[in-house]
Formats: structure tokens, C-alpha cells, sequence
């Protein structure tokens, strides 16, 4: 009769490899934590952006995109453990406060969101990666200023990348919007996806911001 005690003890070295080795795969995970802008609005989760990146660097790091339409930072909050410990992810880029500020939300309040987001993802042993966030100039001097402020202050505090809003070069392609003023549309995503692979790409260890065919960052 097998000896299934000797079995194990045999087998038990190959068994923790495989296991060490899921777990390391399953860490090399970059997660977007956004809303509207990264989540895709008004087209397939598989046409925005996230998921451009993700089949062009080949699931290296792989791309899991959490955002959600109209998302303020608050309600990404309360979404952040249960995304934590589901994708346990590496990196964790905030693309936040957009729907706050539109909202007209005081600027000391997505200020604290974000920081308690930041905050959070590491304590998970990840690696925040915050976005710059702009609102359009018809929110007034004084409110667009103190909003804008916000990102520079909290990377500077945290001492985590602070990356360009990628919305900056699309605006200026009025083909690449939708008709709200507001949003990208599908033509925009793969100039988004390619911007995003170069910056993005030193700050997690992908090996090559190879293009993936989409519009060139020239204007």
C-alpha cells in the first residue's frame, strides 16, 4: 500500500515552490483604481484604455482595471480593501477626484480620501502611483487651483510618482471626444494606452514601452 505520509514529504519542496511562485505571479499586478476616464464610459471595458495596455505589455505586469464610472475618491475608498486583498497587486495607480471636483466636493476633503487611499494601498505592501487630476477653467480660478494642488502636496508628502493627466493631450483632439466634452472616446484609447505604457513603464519593472500600434504621442 502507498505510503501517502512519504508521498507528501516527497512532494511537499515542489508543492511550496508552486506556491511562492503563484504568489509572485499574482503580485506582479499593476490595478487602476479610477473612475469615467480609465473604467471605459459608453464602450466595452475591453476597448478602454486599461485593457490596451494590458494585451500590449502581455500581462507583464498584468493590468486588472477596478475603476468605475463616476466614482468619487470616497466611494473608491470603500471599494479598496475588498479590491486589496482580491488582486493583492503591486502597484496601484489613483486616477481619483475627478467626479469630487466636478461636484463642486471641498478640496480638503478629496485631499483626505486620497491621502487615506494612499495610505492604505501601503499598507498592503503596495506601491501608490498618484495622477494628476485638472479641472476645466470654468470652475473658477481659486476652486480649479486649490483642486489641482491637491496631487503635487500628497506626492510630495508620500514621496510616490506623480503622473501627468493623460486628458491634457486629449483635449486637444476634439475627435477624440465624446460629445459630453468630458470623456474620451474609443478613438482615444489607444493613444491613451500607448502614453500610459511610457510612462508607466519605469515605475513597474516592465521591460520595454513597446508601442502597440495605436496614435503616437506627437501633436
Amino acid at each position: 500500500m502507498m505510503n501517502f505520509k512519504n508521498v507528501f514529504r516527497w512532494h511537499y519542496p515542489f508543492l511550496l515552490l508552486l506556491l511562492l511562485l503563484t504568489r509572485v505571479a499574482s503580485a506582479n499586478t499593476l490595478m487602476i483604481l479610477g473612475d469615467s476616464l480609465s473604467a471605459g464610459y459608453q464602450m466595452s471595458a475591453a476597448a478602454a484604455w486599461p485593457a490596451l495596455l494590458d494585451k500590449q505589455w502581455q500581462q507583464q505586469p498584468q493590468v486588472i482595471n477596478a475603476s468605475i464610472s463616476g466614482n468619487t475618491a470616497a466611494q473608491a475608498l470603500a471599494r479598496l480593501p475588498a479590491l486589496l486583498k482580491q488582486h493583492q497587486p503591486q502597484w496601484v495607480l489613483i486616477e481619483l477626484g475627478g467626479n469630487d471636483g466636478l461636484l463642486g466636493f471641498p478640496p480638503q476633503n478629496v485631499e483626505q480620501d486620497l491621502r487615506t487611499i494612499i495610505n492604505d494601498v501601503k499598507a498592503a505592501n503596495a506601491q501608490p502611483l498618484l495622477m494628476q487630476i485638472r479641472l476645466p477653467p470654468n470652475y473658477g480660478r481659486r476652486y480649479t487651483e486649490a483642486f489641482s494642488g491637491i496631487y503635487p502636496k500628497l506626492a510630495q508628502e508620500f514621496n510616490i510618482p506623480l503622473l501627468p493627466f493623460f486628458m491634457e493631450q486629449v483635449y486637444l483632439k476634439p475627435q477624440w471626444m465624446q460629445r459630453d466634452g468630458i470623456h474620451p472616446n474609443p478613438d482615444a484609447q489607444p493613444f491613451i494606452a500607448d502614453l500610459m505604457a511610457k510612462t508607466l513603464a519605469p515605475l513597474v519593472q516592465h521591460p520595454s514601452p513597446a508601442h502597440s500600434g495605436g496614435q503616437t504621442g506627437s501633436q
